[in-house]
């Protein structure tokens, strides 16, 4: 009973511990024909608690092995959020035979006694491809005794300038540092003062450029989740920024706050490190779950799991540089059979059902919507649970609201509608990626996303889509069993 619990909510096609608790990606980095994925993790429960870095390897970023804790808390504190390197260049003195892994990583030491907590930056080491793991004698290598958030070191090397670049939350902004050897950093500026949401802590930051699609330009992004504030009815959440940094400050192009997800359960996302310049694509992972109801959604022997990985770009709208996401292509080579669904009219006020025959599958689906108003999209188990998705084409908007009938100990947050805007095009894209306990939407070729925790009692078993006011036609479509 207990092996068919644990895996009654368990993803297919997205990380999930084999026991116990995650949150944060971490230490993301590809490495000898590895990706490594680390993560917050307690070993010992199924809620939040003294954290660890988990560790796990894939070659897809789909099929995933966990390996065995990569690093406990000491000393120094318990180790949180941070991230990994290559140090290809030797630049620690780390490594003088071959390059390795060179983790960075905040130590939080909780304050005792009344005192407040402590959090510094650390460095461990690995010389077998993240396997075991070597403190730094010297930790901590970056402290600052007036910031209480001072966390989530995200690491990178400035070709340019040849040093490496740490982006570091610190409260209700981010800071910059420099260094040569990862070992002795300076600060070089600060950013996030009355801007963006500050109605919450600043965590988990990520800066990176991304190329501009049809163009040879690029520019820079900033990644940075927001906690939750109990005060508003938000949850946490991931905003970003695109601007220029010049290695020193960054400065956004705009004013206006800018999600990266528009569901509930997309935090704490970062990017891997390392991905060769022959492959060329900025790729992240994020947490997928919310602050507000992490600790009680009702898996049973572990709990947490990661989004699809996807790939990063810019796309100019109105004059605006705008993130779009898609999934990894490599996607498609997991699909193990693919169905077509047929052009198909559908007049007012009917439906057209198509069958599901999948615990995990990629459904895509193109719509000409010139002659609809709304319509809706229901994915339904035996016990008609449904998913409802509503496109509202006179607002241009995109509505999912989720069921979950056994929602005693879930706070309000959870059954909230979840709300994003589309274009205007006479055409929609919807890409759904749909797992035993998540769906992800993809709209506009990825330029809108929504991400969802879910948990029906049973698999979907079918997909209605009704045109409530006016006539859709569905222009081409496939589902990919995953």
């Amino acid at each position: 009973m207990l092996h068919k619990e644990i895996n009654k909510h368990r993803p297919r096609v997205h990380f999930s511990p084999k026991a116990n608790w995650i949150n944060d990606p971490n230490g993301m980095a590809y490495f000898e024909g590895e990706y490594h994925l680390f993560f917050q993790y307690n070993p010992k429960d199924t809620v939040w608690g003294p954290m660890h870095w988990g560790h796990a390897v894939s070659k897809d970023m789909i099929e995933w092995e966990e390996l065995d804790i990569a690093l406990f808390p000491d000393h120094l504190g318990q180790i949180f959020s941070g991230s990994a390197v290559v140090d290809w260049h030797n630049t620690t003195g780390f490594f003088p035979e071959k390059p390795g892994l060179v983790a960075i990583f905040t130590h939080h030491l909780p304050g005792v006694n009344g005192e407040r907590d402590v959090q510094t930056q650390s460095l461990a080491y690995s010389h077998d491809r993240g396997r075991t793991w070597v403190k730094y004698e010297g930790n901590p290598v970056l402290t600052d005794p007036d910031l209480v958030d001072f966390r989530d070191p995200k690491v990178f090397w400035d070709p340019p300038r040849k040093r490496w670049i740490m982006v570091l939350a610190t409260g209700q902004s981010v800071r910059f540092y420099s260094s040569q050897n990862l070992k002795d950093w300076q600060f070089e500026s600060k950013f996030g003062d009355d801007v963006g949401y500050q109605a919450a802590v600043w965590e988990c930051p990520d800066l990176f450029e991304l190329p501009i699609e049809g163009t040879n330009q690029k520019k820079w992004t900033l990644f940075v989740s927001v906690g939750d504030n109990p005060q508003y009815n938000v949850g946490s959440k991931t905003h970003y920024f695109v601007g220029d940094f010049d290695g020193t400050t960054f400065v956004p192009d705009h004013k206006d706050i800018r999600w990266l997800d528009h569901g509930k359960d997309n935090y704490a996302g970062v990017s891997f490190s390392d991905i060769p310049t022959s492959d060329g694509r900025r790729i992240y992972m994020a947490w997928m779950s919310n602050w507000r109801y992490a600790n009680q959604v009702p898996t049973a022997g572990w709990r947490g799991q990661m989004t699809f990985p996807r790939q990063l770009s810019l796309q100019t709208v109105d004059g605006e540089d705008v993130l779009k996401q898609s999934p990894v292509k490599e996607i498609e080579q997991h699909a193990q059979s693919v169905q077509t669904i047929e052009k198909k009219m559908i007049k007012s006020s009917e439906s057209h059902q198509i069958e599901l025959n999948g615990i995990s599958m990629a459904i895509d689906l193109t719509f000409n919507i010139t002659n609809t108003e709304t319509f809706t999209l229901a994915f339904i188990d035996r016990e008609e649970q449904p998913i409802i998705v509503k496109v509202n084409g006179a607002t241009q908007e995109v509505t999912l609201q989720r069921q979950y009938n056994d929602k005693e100990d879930i706070p309000a947050l959870f059954n909230q509608p979840q709300l994003m805007s589309i274009g205007t095009d006479s055409e929609l894209n919807l890409r759904f990626i749909l797992d035993a306990s998540s769906i992800e939407l993809f709209a506009d070729d990825g330029l809108s996303v929504l991400t969802s925790l879910i948990y029906p009692n049973q698999p979907y078993q079918k997909l209605v889509i009704t045109s409530e006011k006016g006539n859709l036609e569905i222009i081409t479509g496939q589902i990919s069993i995953l």
